[in-house]
């Protein structure tokens, strides 16, 4: 039968439960957090339909998408765009063990979502021990409700997760779960120095697939900084306040026929398959996302799109097997494959590092990517929140 118990012997047989975590999987339960109608990776779920299917999902290691559009049922044929779920608990488990949540310490999670994961740090740590942020009133009262329910007296407030929650300041660790291309100030300062820790889904629209772990340090009097790395390949969803427009392919492209075309020698199909090179050509990209479409017609060609944020500029580049260049189209105020090919060669001239050997440091004026070192900087963004 579907319980907690089931969920714990998952993840057990996947080896991603650390014993301190396994009561705490046992004993909350998921399907308390969820609402009445549920999105798996394959299908839309309904309790009151199938509720034994419905209870499957809940307890399989699944993410499960809670809202689309904000929470306003969209038109017939409109773009679907998740904005809140809850994730699957072997995600959870991989970033909680980033955190190093340990016995004691005082927990800032942005993002409550369904109250799934603050239930979890509760039963952990305590009730008095976690406060949870959430963006959306409506979500934010159902967490509430939804922890109380469930036996838990956890703090959720509604609130910009990008400005912490200064008022139960300063916490052991901070944990955002949405994707942030730049960790905002307000929770390095609000953090222990120099003992404290932050995990968040980090990057723009080009790469959000990492977890910066950073440790919060204080010299002296002066303001606290946090250090870190990169790790995993999360796919979290970004904060309403910061989120880049989406939707069809076809709201990105206008002006077919019109643009620019040239040739390239950087396969598209190698670029799309190789996390590293993204990660590096992402920072220089942060306001641009690609998508890979295969052919149907089993040729094996594809088109790697490149679409600004603001959907201003395109750039398509067409993959045919067995060839050594391929055909590209550029159009709008940016050369958007231009910009790729050029963060490309950077990447190479730097001798193609992996993401492994890249790191973070946030200080009050600037964040700054760095290769290896400290001292060797590659990307600074200047902080504007």
């Amino acid at each position: 039968m579907s319980s907690p118990e089931e969920l714990l012997r998952i993840l057990t047989n996947k080896a991603t439960v650390e014993s301190s975590w396994r009561e705490v999987v046992a004993s909350v339960p998921r399907a308390a957090f969820l609402p009445e109608v549920v999105e798996t990776p394959s299908r839309t779920v309904s309790r009151q339909d199938d509720p034994n299917a419905w209870l499957a999902a809940a307890y399989d290691d699944l993410p499960l998408i809670t809202q689309v559009n904000d929470g306003r049922e969209p038109d017939e044929g409109a773009y679907r765009l998740p904005t809140s779920s809850s994730s699957s608990p072997s995600l959870m488990l991989q970033m909680l063990g980033l955190l190093d949540v340990r016995d004691g310490h005082h927990v800032l999670e942005l993002g409550t979502g369904t109250g799934y994961h603050a239930a979890w740090l509760a039963r952990r740590l305590g009730d008095d021990r976690v406060t949870s942020v959430e963006i959306d009133p409506v979500l934010a009262e159902a967490a509430a409700k939804n922890l109380a329910e469930a036996g838990f007296r956890s703090r959720v407030v509604c609130g910009d997760g990008d400005a912490g929650w200064a008022d139960c300041a300063p916490y052991d660790r901070v944990v955002a779960t949405y994707a942030v291309p730049s960790v905002p100030y307000a929770w390095v300062e609000q953090s222990v120095a120099p003992d404290g820790r932050i995990v968040t889904p980090w990057g723009g629209s080009f790469f959000p697939y990492s977890f910066a772990t950073l440790e919060v340090r204080r010299r002296r009097a002066d303001p606290p900084v946090a250090q870190g790395r990169f790790s995993g390949y999360p796919a979290f969803m970004r904060s309403r306040n910061n989120r880049p427009p989406r939707g069809f392919l076809a709201d990105f492209l206008h002006h077919r026929g019109k643009e620019q075309t040239g040739r390239t020698q950087l396969c598209p199909r190698v670029l799309a398959a190789d996390a590293d090179a993204q990660f590096w050509v992402g920072l220089e990209l942060p306001d641009a996302w690609y998508l890979l479409a295969e052919a149907d017609d089993g040729s094996g060609e594809a088109t790697l799109w490149v679409l600004a944020d603001d959907r201003s500029s395109w750039a398509a580049v067409e993959f045919v097997p067995d060839r050594e260049t391929y055909e590209v189209g550029q159009y709008g105020p940016r050369r958007l494959w231009d910009e790729v090919e050029a963060a490309h060669r950077a990447w190479a001239r730097l001798g193609r590092p992996g993401r492994d050997r890249a790191g973070l440091n946030v200080t009050r004026t600037e964040e700054c990517v760095w290769l290896d070192t400290p001292a060797k900087v590659v990307r600074t963004l200047h902080h504007a929140r």
